[in-house]
């Protein structure tokens, strides 16, 4: 299987903040924007694996700026690792001010996907090759991150955490 790269998986959705999606203070519900994030990364999963993907886990989201009503929101996701048959996305959100045009990162996550066979068997997904310096830490973080998931979730014991382990010592 050839190594694709993150730019290959690169998913963007740019849509507009309703009324019937705020909360009370006239921002974007969280859910709701949980929901654009796992719809942007299912595309970028399944773009890079060519399979039927399906979210197996958030591991991050940070809502650090509220979106307020009206805004334009773009959500920005791409496969930053994969694995044997799973693949790491991370996902930045960008908020468009309606007065100014300026753009604002406004919260970021990272989903992860597994590619699955058409009778839901998980399938092995091509390798990444990241190319920009972004795209080589996301890369370099992507194992701790699984790592940590994995021994938190109690799927792997603390003590084969190699990368974790490598943090402290």
């Amino acid at each position: 299987m050839i190594a694709k790269t993150p730019s290959e998986s690169r998913t963007i959705m740019t849509d507009m903040v309703l009324p019937s999606e705020t909360n009370p203070l006239n921002n974007l519900f969280g859910g709701e924007l949980l929901a654009r994030m796992d719809r942007a990364a299912s595309i970028a999963a399944r773009r890079h694996s060519r399979r039927i993907t399906v979210t197996a886990s958030v591991n991050h989201v940070a809502f650090n700026q509220a979106v307020p009503n009206g805004s334009v929101v773009t959500v920005d996701a791409r496969v930053s690792r994969a694995f044997r048959t799973s693949m790491e996305v991370y996902i930045d959100v960008w908020v468009e001010d309606r007065f100014t045009g300026s753009k604002s990162k406004a919260n970021d996550a990272i989903y992860t996907f597994v590619a699955v066979d058409d009778s839901g068997k998980p399938t092995v997904v091509p390798e990444i090759s990241p190319e920009t310096e972004l795209e080589k830490e996301r890369y370099e973080g992507a194992l701790r991150r699984k790592q940590l998931s994995l021994v938190l979730s109690g799927k792997m014991k603390p003590d084969d955490a190699t990368e974790l382990k490598a943090l402290f010592s």
